[in-house]
């Protein structure tokens, strides 16, 4: 099996929000900066046994705000006859938080299928977007959750045959009764390398930097998922239960979470425009990292606040529905989402009563020609970005006047 067959998984790669203007999001492309760093990179051969311990005993940690499990059973098979057999596999990345404490960057996808298959399990795609829920902090998912058949089921091989060959020798085996191979499967090594910044102390800009470059190479990781890797911390996951609201799911279209998380990354960029525009200089993905390491300091209140809000202004779109934040065009428009909710949130604290967001409001709003002209090119130029938020505050304060 080559690393080509591992790694373009494209199906399954694609974002679930076709129904989301994700070009909205994928603009910033402004040139920053960039500092000197003191990276160091150790290569290791853990074999998969020992991968697989780390994981269950939480050194190793899978994070729950991962994208999901995305591969099927014949992909994951490959994997497995490949390690077997003895193929080379694509390495994996962990990041260095601290003392025997990993985050997996890039890997996940092969490393659960280990997990998974040592485990006699395999997760229904069905269930996989509350699997997350299960990894605790401990790492793993408990025996209670891998035996509950509706969320798992057995995890037997599934290889193709040659046109007009036996049928491969590993088909519908499961780990415990691999027999003779079962030894070859535990012992069987994966390169991971871990990655440690030592300097600047305090900074892990250069980990977001690194693998949004390393993602040219192969890696598959768009900003998104690096930043979820890299910014983990209880407001984080609070942001990934927000994306889990049923009236969010049905502004986006999407029943299910999208497997790249640009849903979280709409979220995101909502949350951090709402704590104002002091800083942003052109780049939203800066903007948004900085967010998100400053997060990691949240206390309990501030989490408690954000939920509340993101509530309230959901349940203020009570008559809105799939097609309300497409701003004149076919697709839902992340700029005039994350709009609307700060410019809510601001008249809310100003004393503004909104009792409702009304779908024509929005309308009015998508198609002023000020608010249209700063969200085409350039869409995340710090002037762009503030007219954007100051029309829509101007322009609801007038709508909530008017109706009121």
């Amino acid at each position: 099996m080559t690393e080509q067959d591992l790694e373009m998984d494209t199906q399954a790669q694609e974002s679930d929000l076709k129904n989301v203007d994700l070009s909205e999001l994928d603009e910033d492309e402004v040139a920053t900066q960039i500092d000197a760093y003191d990276i160091v990179a150790s290569p290791n051969d853990f074999n998969t046994r020992t991968m697989n311990s780390f994981i269950e005993e939480g050194a190793i940690k899978i994070p729950p705000f991962q994208r999901n499990y995305v591969w099927d059973r014949k992909r994951a098979s490959k994997l497995i006859e490949s390690l077997i057999l003895g193929l080379p596999v694509p390495q994996v990345f962990l990041y260095e938080e601290g003392n025997n404490d990993f985050l997996v960057i890039d890997g996940q996808q092969r490393l659960l299928t280990i997990f998974f298959f040592a485990k006699g399990r395999f997760p229904r795609k069905e269930k996989r977007s509350v699997l997350r829920k299960f990894f605790n902090s401990e790492g793993g998912i408990s025996e209670d959750i891998l035996q509950n058949d509706e969320y798992f089921e057995t995890f037997k091989l599934s290889l193709p045959s040659l046109p007009g060959q036996k049928k491969n020798k590993f088909t519908g085996l499961t780990y415990k009764n691999l027999g003779e191979y079962k030894r070859q499967f535990d012992l069987r090594t994966l390169r991971n390398i871990i990655v440690k910044q030592t300097s600047p102390a305090n900074d892990d800009s250069s980990m977001f930097e690194m693998f949004n470059r390393l993602n040219t190479g192969g890696v598959n990781l768009n900003p998104q998922e690096i930043r979820a890797s890299l910014f983990h911390s209880e407001y984080f996951e609070s942001i990934f239960e927000l994306n889990q609201n049923e009236k969010w799911r049905e502004l986006l279209g999407a029943p299910e979470p999208d497997a790249r998380m640009k849903d979280i990354e709409v979220i995101l960029r909502s949350l951090a425009l709402r704590e104002g525009t002091d800083g942003y200089a052109g780049s939203m993905t800066a903007f948004v990292n900085r967010f998100c390491k400053s997060s990691k300091r949240f206390k309990q209140e501030k989490i408690n606040r954000t939920v509340e809000e993101w509530s309230w202004f959901l349940s203020r779109n009570k008559r809105c529905t799939r097609i309300t934040y497409h701003a004149g065009s076919s697709r839902f428009s992340p700029l005039l989402f994350e709009a609307i909710y700060v410019a809510s949130i601001a008249l809310r604290d100003r004393g503004v009563d909104i009792a409702e967001i009304k779908p024509s409001w929005v309308e009015r709003i998508g198609k002023d020609s000020k608010f249209a002209m700063s969200s085409h090119e350039g869409s995340t130029k710090t002037s762009n970005v503030i007219t954007r938020l100051s029309v829509t505050e101007s322009l609801l304060a007038e709508l909530v006047g008017i109706d009121s």
